[in-house]
């Protein structure tokens, strides 16, 4: 199966983005033909500072090579890059009824969050996201729950354009990631993680041990001392508990009969331990990689060839069957 899914380079990965995102693609990438693109182009739908945005691209391809993204398995490269993305997206925008994009939750909600900004960019980004994906002709894309409904407009432009202008584009199929795909803050437990959020709501996946054993330690739990997965009546531990269950994996219910009657000092400080096990690679890695611009700076550049060759052999065809005049 192709799959196509992509990363904002907005913020350092953190264990709710490996979590839900990273550690899928790395397995993801051992059977699947893969393609992992740097979102640069969505992330503009917020402002960016010029003077820093292209390091902080470079820096999340360090990010995801260092969480374990191989080259040699799958192709890394930047989305602006391949122009061919934003060429099928105004396409793409001659097809969309206005009302598919005006339901559009997520726009609803980033549109109350962004008043000061509140662009076109944000309204037709769905289009962007559904051209990155029938661009490379993907037939499965992982998604978190949030973004389900941006996966349903794709299958609907996807059949839109095969009906009006013949057999084209697969209609993809959404890889729901349910475990790992809302891994919650720490401080509160009712948002989702996010390095957007105070410093103590979040592990970033480079941590330094300490700072990782001191925001474990001072996670929001409950008055009850019992460890039980219960989300209504004990989200914070409950959040604890599906961190810990996904990176060591083992079964919630195992946990919950291993730390029986320890309290919750006893359960942070072992999960402290196995965050600190799980991450300690990837920190080396990085700074390896850091060490490495020119090799980093290969991998994309081989990465937008392997991406520019698809794309292009796509829109040679979209632009023949659309009535473009093609010489």
């Amino acid at each position: 199966m192709r799959i196509l899914s992509g990363i904002q380079p907005t913020g350092e990965l953190h264990i709710g983005n490996y979590l839900g995102a990273a550690k899928h693609w790395a397995e993801l990438q051992k059977e699947d033909e893969c393609l992992f693109m740097i979102a640069d182009l969505h992330a503009l739908t917020t402002s960016q500072n010029p003077e820093t945005f292209s390091a902080t691209t470079f820096q999340k391809t360090v990010e995801l090579l260092a969480a374990g993204i191989d080259p040699a398995k799958s192709v890394l490269f930047i989305q602006s890059h391949v122009r061919e993305h934003t060429e099928l997206a105004w396409l793409l925008n001659t097809l969309t009824p206005i009302g598919e994009l005006e339901r559009m939750t997520q726009y609803k909600d980033k549109a109350k969050k962004h008043k000061e900004n509140s662009n076109a960019g944000l309204f037709s980004y769905p289009v962007l996201m559904t051209a990155d994906i029938l661009l490379y002709k993907s037939e499965g894309v992982p998604v978190g729950e949030d973004q389900t409904q941006h996966l349903e407009l794709t299958r609907l432009l996807a059949k839109k354009f095969n009906t009006l202008y013949g057999n084209t584009f697969p209609e993809p199929k959404t890889l729901l990631v349910s475990s790992g795909a809302r891994i919650m803050s720490l401080q509160n437990p009712e948002k989702k993680m996010s390095k957007s959020d105070t410093p103590d709501s979040c592990i970033g996946l480079f941590e330094e041990a300490e700072h990782i054993k001191r925001k474990v330690m001072k996670a929001t739990t409950d008055t009850e001392k019992d460890i039980r997965y219960n989300l209504a009546k004990k989200p914070g531990i409950s959040n604890l508990l599906t961190i810990y269950s996904l990176l060591a994996g083992v079964p919630i219910k195992t946990l919950e009969k291993k730390f029986k009657g320890k309290g919750y000092a006893s359960f942070k400080t072992s999960l402290a331990g196995i965050l600190e096990e799980t991450v300690a690679p990837f920190r080396k890695k990085k700074k390896e990689l850091e060490t490495r611009e020119l090799y980093v700076q290969e991998i994309l550049k081989q990465g937008e060839t392997k991406a520019h060759s698809i794309a292009s052999s796509t829109m040679n065809e979209v632009r023949k069957k659309i009535g473009l005049l093609v010489f």
